[in-house]
């Protein structure tokens, strides 16, 4: 975890190296924020370390050290609201914003860091992937709320599916990463690892992302994180009419809340989607609560770990199998 210590300061690295391996493996934030306790968020907690309250003086260090001492590199980033580092981890910020005619400008006097530790997973979306190849893979929309493995999955979904598994073929996989959350991109190169044959459209808003990439890269799967506007669902739509395979994202804790979206009635109008993928919050990232097909119903997701069962209850509320992944 050294790109994440050298950030703060010498005091504040002396009590995380207290940290033993275990709970660095299930470290999911780091929250500093000025001159309150430094926040350690977990898979299943949330701990405040009264040993470490910064001050302004320690969040202008750790702004230099994401800056490399030039607050002139960061003005993209500023304005964006994030920083993303070397090992795929992102910085989120938040405290004054400064505006022009109604357009953010940058973000400034910061006075919140929100360190999100980027992981890879390998092997999480392995039974996933397996349940979505039908000769070929289905159009995939993964629905959950916040922090429930969504971009987790996608990083090992495109791995896999790019290098094949089993019985399945490799496929060329393109993935519009507009926000470097799912390549946590460096300078343009994925700092995670995505497979032989992915290609990452980075730091790209997503609608003109997908077109480029369809145009530049001609991708059998195309990956996108979070759709959720009009012009996002419109550039999906151009995607799909290509014949290209979409696998997707979007916040949500439910299957007929995403429904009801507005952005969103055209996908379920024209049913683009094949399947459903629910997902629910638990200890480890990609919990699968419930797989549907186009239509909203239920299907059996029969793999699990490595052995197969069938479902033994005749509620359709209980009947999915859950921690597969």
């Amino acid at each position: 975890m050294k790109e994440i210590l050298r950030l703060f300061p010498t005091y504040i690295q002396s009590e995380l190296q207290k940290i033993n391996e275990e709970d660095w493996a299930r470290l999911q934030e780091i929250r500093f924020r000025i001159t309150k306790p430094l926040e350690l968020i977990y898979d299943d907690k949330s701990i405040l370390v009264p040993a470490i309250i910064p001050s302004e003086q320690d969040g202008n260090y750790l702004l230099n050290q994401l800056g490399e001492y030039s607050i002139y590199r960061l003005e993209d980033e500023l304005r964006e609201g994030y920083i993303t580092i070397p090992g795929g981890h992102r910085v989120g910020l938040a405290g004054k914003v400064n505006t022009e005619k109604g357009i953010v400008k940058a973000i400034r006097h910061i006075a919140s860091f929100n360190i999100r530790i980027a992981k890879e997973k390998i092997g999480v979306a392995q039974s996933l992937v397996e349940d979505l190849y039908d000769g070929e893979y289905t159009n995939t929309l993964l629905i959950g709320p916040p922090q429930t493995g969504k971009t987790t999955l996608l990083r090992d979904m495109a791995r896999i599916m790019s290098q094949g598994t089993g019985s399945i073929p490799s496929k060329k996989v393109g993935i519009i990463d507009e926000r470097s959350e799912i390549a946590g991109s460096i300078h343009g190169v994925p700092q995670h690892h995505l497979g032989l044959r992915t290609d990452v459209m980075d730091a790209c808003p997503k609608a003109e992302g997908m077109m480029m990439m369809i145009r530049s890269m001609s991708p059998e799967i195309l990956i996108v994180d979070e759709i959720g506007s009009e012009a996002d669902v419109k550039a999906l739509l151009e995607a799909l009419y290509a014949g290209v395979t979409v696998i997707s994202t979007v916040h949500g804790d439910r299957f007929d809340s995403v429904q009801k979206r507005p952005s969103l009635t055209p996908l379920f109008e024209q049913e683009v989607f094949e399947r459903f993928v629910i997902l629910e919050k638990k200890r480890q990232p990609g919990f699968v609560r419930t797989l549907l097909d186009q239509h909203g119903q239920l299907l059996s997701l029969k793999k699990r770990g490595v052995s197969y069962e069938v479902d033994r209850s005749t509620n359709p509320a209980v009947r999915y199998n859950v921690g597969r992944i």
